[in-house]
């Protein structure tokens, strides 16, 4: 992830929340991110310092999971109280933040050279292109953005313009409004909390709520919450913290245990395997993963026509939930990885995952509270899952597992595919549709280089993937069904497998 402004911005709100939670002074304190961070001498990224703390505000209500508008002392003592509504929505815009980009489509530029031939003029279908000062003009109350001006003129002297938080929406779920507010809106039924936008938008104008406080208050309450590291946590609080650092700390901070989704995904892979045989090509002629809620939602909204396709089995996290707490009795689980629409599926799977957090929180958490990674760890740290478990957040990670395991069991072998990104995704479904591709498993991921590029990731996906095989080469077992403890919880019914309720 990038560290932009906005990046320390909304890291900085988090920091303070984590802080003041900790310390049993949210409502008193909670102002204090607004006139501490901006002050009469700090440098202005707005208009004006009420702007400033207004778009500050609209975030401490994120932080703090409760509806935009509330007054911020109220909001934290919400929080405080337990005040938890699940159904706000996990991606929102903050209204102070959005900046109301200019939405002329199409611009000329300098670049007019005012030529002979006029083929933008030429080429309009509604007459909207005259020349005025030596140069094309689009005249906006007649032009219908078709965009063939554009692609006339040989200059390439008009250009196409489309607010990046638009454009960063492979899914079509973000627009501008109609009249004078020209603010966006989050569609909700086509939004399958990917999180692209909030990274693309350069006002920092979209952003997610967070679980900080409900799970901060857990911890101090001493109640017995488990923290499931998902696979891609190597390298995430710098290159030269060990995991075993990473599980000192969360051990510090006051979790009773620390698992990794990894035997969740070496769990997820034997159950997904064995439904596979079962059903395809019997009962339907592909499937697809089930590990991304996001790709997920993506079936579901816009290729319904295929919801049956997708796998019934459980993901990792909810796999690994589902042990957790079959093993630890009484147990809180928190996911920790780098994804927000592990967010969404967290409500949708109370029994199994109580709290789900970004890396980029929980690192916001390890500073609030003054907890050092860089301390020597005093014991060991070795992997309980496979290889193939770790693998699962790099591109083609989850059908590697499968394969693994179908060829193990004799299975026939099987045509598999992968889509990374929304837009791959969509275009892979699409040519299905269409009779294009003939496979036998989809694999579907909304980041294009996999899980490891997660919006709520800290470390660069390159340094990620370098990272996280070397770790996989460090399991003492390869493959998901090597996995003692994975081969013990299948041997269980799939508590999360109906979908149909999500």
């Amino acid at each position: 992830m990038d560290t932009t402004q906005v990046t320390e911005f909304r890291r900085g709100v988090l920091r303070h929340i984590a802080e003041y939670t900790w310390n049993d002074c949210l409502p008193d304190r909670v102002y204090d991110i607004l006139y501490k961070t901006v002050r009469d001498n700090t440098p202005r990224v707005r208009c004006c310092v009420h702007k400033e703390r207004a778009v500050l505000k609209n975030r401490v209500q994120m932080a703090l999971w409760q509806p935009l508008g509330l007054n911020i002392i109220n909001a934290a003592k919400a929080a405080l109280d337990g005040v938890f509504d699940r159904s706000l929505p996990i991606m929102d815009v903050l209204p102070d933040a959005c900046d109301a980009c200019p939405i002329d489509k199409y611009y000329v530029t300098d670049l007019c050279r005012h030529c002979i031939q006029h083929k933008c003029i030429n080429n309009c279908p509604r007459k909207a292109i005259s020349i005025q000062n030596n140069r094309a003009t689009i005249d906006r109350d007649v032009c219908v953005e078709c965009g063939r001006c554009a692609q006339s003129c040989p200059y390439g002297a008009i250009i196409e313009i489309v607010r990046p938080c638009i454009r960063a929406c492979a899914l079509g779920a973000i627009s501008a409004r109609q009249g004078a507010d020209k603010r966006v809106v989050i569609d909700y039924d086509k939004c399958v909390d990917c999180g692209n936008c909030r990274g693309a938008c350069p006002f920092g104008a979209l952003d997610e709520r967070s679980m900080i406080v409900p799970l901060l208050l857990a911890l101090k309450r001493k109640e017995r919450v488990v923290a499931m590291l998902a696979p891609s946590f190597v390298g995430q609080f710098g290159a030269k913290v060990t995991p075993a650092q990473v599980v000192a700390g969360l051990k510090r901070l006051g979790f009773a245990a620390v698992v990794e989704v990894a035997v969740g995904a070496d769990i997820t892979t034997l159950r997904e395997a064995a439904e596979f045989r079962e059903k395809v090509p019997g009962e339907m002629a592909f499937m697809t993963s089930s590990c991304c809620p996001a790709f997920v939602d993506l079936v579901k909204k816009h290729f319904p026509e295929y919801e049956g396709n997708i796998s019934q089995t459980a993901s990792p996290m909810v796999s690994c939930g589902q042990w957790v707490k079959q093993r630890y009795e009484g147990a809180l689980t928190c996911f920790i990885g780098p994804c927000i629409a592990k967010k969404a599926e967290t409500l949708r799977h109370p029994d199994s995952v109580d709290f789900a957090l970004t890396y980029e929180e929980i690192l916001c958490v390890f500073e609030g509270t003054e907890t050092d990674l860089t301390l020597p760890a005093e014991e060991e740290y070795h992997t309980g899952a496979t290889a193939g478990g770790i693998g699962f957040p790099l591109d083609r990670g989850v059908q590697a597992s499968m394969k693994r395991v179908l060829e193990k069991s004799g299975a026939p072998e099987v045509v598999m595919d992968y889509a990374g990104g929304l837009n791959t995704c969509q275009e892979k479904l699409d040519e299905v549709k269409q009779g294009k591709l003939s496979l036998g498993y989809l694999e579907g991921m909304a980041c294009q280089n996999g899980c490891i590029d997660g919006p709520g990731a800290l470390a660069p996906f390159g340094l990620t993937r370098v990272l996280l095989t070397k770790y996989a080469q460090t399991a003492e077992k390869k493959t998901s069904d090597e996995n003692e403890a994975a081969v013990a919880a299948c041997r269980a019914p799939d508590p999360a497998a109906d979908r149909s309720a999500d």
